[in-house]
């Protein structure tokens, strides 16, 4: 596989707020990626679970699925019981031909929220970090086994929000454990998107490309705004319409192999998903072209 450009549903219908473009219908957001160019599409809320169904659906937009969000909650369960938990997961991602899986923490996450700031989101101890990462150290291992990279996304809002916490995760877990990059979240957690791709290219199996909208931002953190409050008031956008450097950023990637995925979580109604995802995708072909990697 070399590197394919692929899209969220999210674009279109928001899946932690699904009054967001709850109108849109799947058939529109579909047919609308194909003539964007978009060469596969990450599962949302509106998809078929079954994957035959799946397969047919996105068939006859000539799309792929790119991979699949999994709540994670390993902080409250053993790696073989996680393990259990994601199996019909990792069954409909290996028959659509997928080898990630996009795994988050949520067990105790604030990120659907809207009563708490990022800024309050949850802190483990230290000497419960390494208890955690041997736990997905063994899963990791597991999904691997089975046939499934396991992609760890950073998120707002979560145990694993900030450059600190993404240097540490690298750090204290082996190469089995993967990275999945998103530019916006790094972004808005204090992380520099363009120093995470240097130190971690090699084991980022995954990447989200977001853009940020640098006045929303600082008033989002001098005011410390739900998470949901700033997908509300346009934190993030498609790249090329906010502050992150794609040039730079994707430089490290030139032996990436794997999906690049626009997922710009805005209200449909402020910014058309067509229009907006159209930016993104000619700003990636072209930021990837001058980094040195043809696409």
């Amino acid at each position: 596989m070399t590197i394919r450009i692929g899209a969220h549903a999210i674009c279109w219908s928001n899946d932690d707020m699904p009054e967001l473009g709850g109108d849109i219908p799947l058939d529109t957001c579909l047919s609308e990626a194909s003539q964007i160019g978009i060469e596969g599409m990450e599962m949302g809320n509106k998809f078929p679970k079954e994957a035959n169904a799946l397969k047919q659906t996105l068939g006859k937009y000539n799309l792929d699925l790119t991979s699949w969000w999994f709540s994670g909650a390993l902080l409250l369960r053993s790696a073989k019981e996680e393990f259990a938990a994601m199996r019909p997961q990792l069954d409909l991602l290996k028959a659509m031909g997928c080898d990630v899986v996009v795994y988050a923490e949520t067990a105790n996450t604030i990120q659907g929220r809207r009563d708490i700031g990022v800024a309050h989101r949850p802190i483990m101890e230290k000497s419960q970090w390494q208890i955690y990462f041997d736990k997905l150290n063994e899963l990791a291992k597991l999904t691997l086994d089975y046939g499934i990279k396991l992609s760890f996304h950073h998120h707002m809002g979560t145990i694993v929000q900030s450059e600190e916490d993404i240097d540490r995760l690298m750090h204290s877990t082996d190469k089995e454990v993967y990275l999945l990059l998103d530019t916006g979240h790094a972004t808005w957690g204090g992380a520099d998107p363009i120093r995470l791709a240097k130190n971690y290219a090699e084991r980022v199996a995954h990447i989200h490309t977001k853009d940020v909208r640098e006045d929303v931002l600082k008033k989002a953190n001098a005011e410390n705004w739900p998470f949901l409050d700033g997908v509300l008031q346009g934190v993030f956008t498609v790249p090329g319409d906010g502050s992150v450097d794609y040039v730079e950023f994707f430089k490290p990637f030139q032996n990436y192999s794997g999906w690049i995925v626009i997922e710009a979580e805005q209200d449909p109604v402020k910014a058309n998903p067509f229009e907006y995802v159209t930016k993104g995708y000619k700003h990636l072909i072209t930021s990837l072209n001058q980094a040195g990697i043809k696409k």
